[in-house]
């Protein structure tokens, strides 16, 4: 049920060096080419990334809060070309939260690191420091990254009477 994954699905930053497995790798990326976009325009692109050197290198995009990434054995960077819609950020973030369900429904464990709006350092974004590792061309915007692997670490599912209730609303704000 997907309420369920729902509940289980939280951010995992610790991953064994265990391998993902090609098909499982092979299902995420299907379920991202999936991802619901406006006009069914899908101006996203995935790029699957399993090449340690190049994980390395892609987790010091943002320093500290990317430095994780390192550890995980298999990453998603979700790119959408901006010059194709003027909602590529809202279709690329629909397909990353595919990309984490499907991971987690596998048994994986997956974490967001958001790219757009962030720096690497304080003259070049993390989005053109990833073009450059990556060669990804100009027409093309980095929307996040997603690690994922088999979790290193164990988190509580979300309880259902710890849920903000008070942030639902019927009829009228």
């Amino acid at each position: 049920m997907l309420f369920n994954l729902l509940k289980s699905r939280r951010s995992i930053r610790k991953f064994q060096t265990r391998e993902v497995e090609k098909e499982k790798m092979d299902v995420i990326l299907k379920s991202a080419l999936l991802s619901p976009s406006s006009k069914s325009i899908r101006p996203w692109q995935f790029i699957a990334v399993t090449d340690r050197e190049l994980i390395q290198r892609l987790s010091l995009c943002r320093e500290p809060a990317s430095k994780f990434l390192a550890g995980a054995p298999f990453a998603i960077v979700v790119i959408a070309d901006k010059d194709s819609s003027d909602v590529w950020v809202e279709d690329a973030s629909i397909a990353a939260t595919m990309i984490q369900l499907a991971a987690q429904d596998l048994s994986l464990g997956s974490c967001w690191i958001q790219v757009r709006e962030r720096f690497h350092t304080g003259q070049e974004t993390a989005g053109e420091y990833i073009r450059e590792v990556l060669e990804i061309p100009e027409q093309y915007s980095v929307e996040c990254m997603i690690a994922i692997g088999y979790p290193a670490e164990e988190k509580k599912p979300y309880e259902e009477d710890a849920l903000p209730y008070q942030k639902l609303h019927y009829n009228k704000f």
